[in-house]
């Protein structure tokens, strides 16, 4: 008698949150705090409208195509007529995740070994992030009902985590409530549009995940109604968490101190206000919140990895399923994002994968637009989705030249890469075509 092994909505939902609530929050909340001060919790909830815009037309793309290929496969199925389109897509869609995944290895690692005398040891940091990377490839070679019960525990105590550092910080904070006001009148005279919109969009990468729900299609019950359940209360969920931390953060750690310490902000703040078992809370809640989301991306993008390679845009034995479960493609994405964790570095990972998603999550906004008739999508909503991500991917190209040009010329080439695989594979399939 065969195992029943469709996800509910339950799994669905922890999922979409595991793929969002990674390293992000943990990462962007000291330079959200140096761009717009007390208003960054703000700026990072309006990172969480823009993807609701960009998710609009995920789902509804989603429920019409019912396709586990998801973003590539609605593309190509859009435009049915361009092996080019389909192939660019694919690449790029899948670094994106590739980059998404050894982030949040990346940030485990940096976590979980902050406690110890070789913490400044690079080759130590991505020594046990792709460890981390090896452990998820077993869970999600093991089963998807296995891998979906080990999301619900990791994510739901990961939300309950995280709503207790946001309690703990407000409780023993050391910011009066006045003192917190005044600060947030003076940041609102001060701060400009453009400093909250570029927070926004910077804060995208933090919301990237919500999408991986779909590449479950065949393993979901009642997708017409899961996939918009899951994906929008996965998203408020988030959106919401993710302001009750950076206020709760603005209001209980003193700025200079968010500013000063960056990357690890949440962290040392803590420990400044609560001493070591702050620190040790939030640590273990950004190890908890790093290992769902690494679990969410390899189940869901290894899915898609295996669709594009069956279609011929990738090597073809990435496309094998054995016992259902594509597991050389999730060896592929393991090893790939394994060797971009050695070549690269932090801040190189994330910036990559925000304009990726910028971009791919536009196009796929331009897609629904095109289909609106038959996926029976909003006009206005629609239009408003691709002028919001047009204008967040103008902000944070804008924001890399600015702020790290040199990055920004790495990153130029790498697409540059990534553009002649994809042309060298699409030129392949026109002459099979013929």
């Amino acid at each position: 008698m065969p195992i029943k092994s469709k996800l509910g909505l339950k799994e669905l939902i922890a999922i979409a949150i595991g793929g969002m609530v990674g390293g992000g929050i943990f990462t962007i909340l000291g330079i959200s705090v140096s761009m717009a001060g007390t208003l960054a919790p703000f700026a990072i909830a309006l990172g969480g409208l823009i993807a609701w815009f960009a998710a609009y037309s995920y789902v509804k793309l989603g429920v019409y195509y019912k396709d586990e290929g998801a973003t590539y496969a609605f593309f190509k199925r859009t435009y049915p007529d361009s092996p080019l389109a389909a192939s660019f897509i694919g690449w790029y869609t899948i670094f994106g995740y590739i980059s998404t995944l050894a982030l949040y290895a990346y940030t485990f690692s940096s976590y979980v070994i902050s406690g110890f005398d070789f913490v400044e040891d690079e080759a130590v940091r991505k020594l046990v992030a792709i460890i981390i990377i090896i452990l998820f490839v077993m869970v999600n070679l093991w089963s998807v009902k296995g891998m979906g019960k080990i999301e619900d525990i990791m994510v739901y105590v990961k939300l309950t985590i995280l709503f207790i550092i946001s309690i703990a910080l407000i409780y023993f904070g050391k910011v009066d409530f006045h003192t917190f006001t005044t600060m947030m009148a003076h940041d609102i005279k001060a701060t400009p549009v453009m400093s909250i919109l570029i927070v926004a969009s910077v804060t995208f990468v933090a919301y990237e995940g919500f999408q991986l729900v779909i590449n479950a299609v065949n393993e979901m019950d009642n997708p017409e109604k899961n996939i918009p359940r899951a994906i929008y209360s996965a998203i408020v969920l988030v959106a919401l968490i993710y302001f009750l931390i950076a206020l709760s953060a603005v209001f209980a750690i003193p700025t200079e101190e968010l500013i000063r310490n960056k990357e690890s902000a949440l962290a040392s703040g803590a420990q400044h206000i609560m001493g070591n078992l702050g620190r040790n809370l939030v640590i273990f809640g950004a190890v908890l919140a790093t290992s769902s989301a690494i679990n969410g991306t390899l189940f869901g993008s290894s899915r898609q990895m295996a669709r594009i390679a069956e279609d011929g845009y990738l090597p073809h034995i990435i496309s094998l399923h054995i016992n259902h479960i594509p597991k050389i493609a999730i060896i592929t994405m393991a090893m790939v994002s394994s060797l971009l964790i050695v070549v690269g570095g932090l801040q190189l990972i994330l910036e990559f994968g925000s304009i990726t998603f910028l971009l791919v999550s536009l196009l796929m906004s331009i897609s629904n637009f095109k289909m609106r008739k038959q996926t029976h999508a909003s006009t206005a909503i629609t239009l408003f989705s691709i002028l919001g991500l047009s204008v967040g991917t103008i902000l944070i190209f804008y924001y890399e030249w600015t702020s790290n040009p040199e990055q920004l010329l790495f990153i130029t080439v790498l697409y540059a890469v990534l553009t002649l695989g994809a042309w060298g594979y699409a030129h392949v399939k026109k002459i099979q075509f013929k």
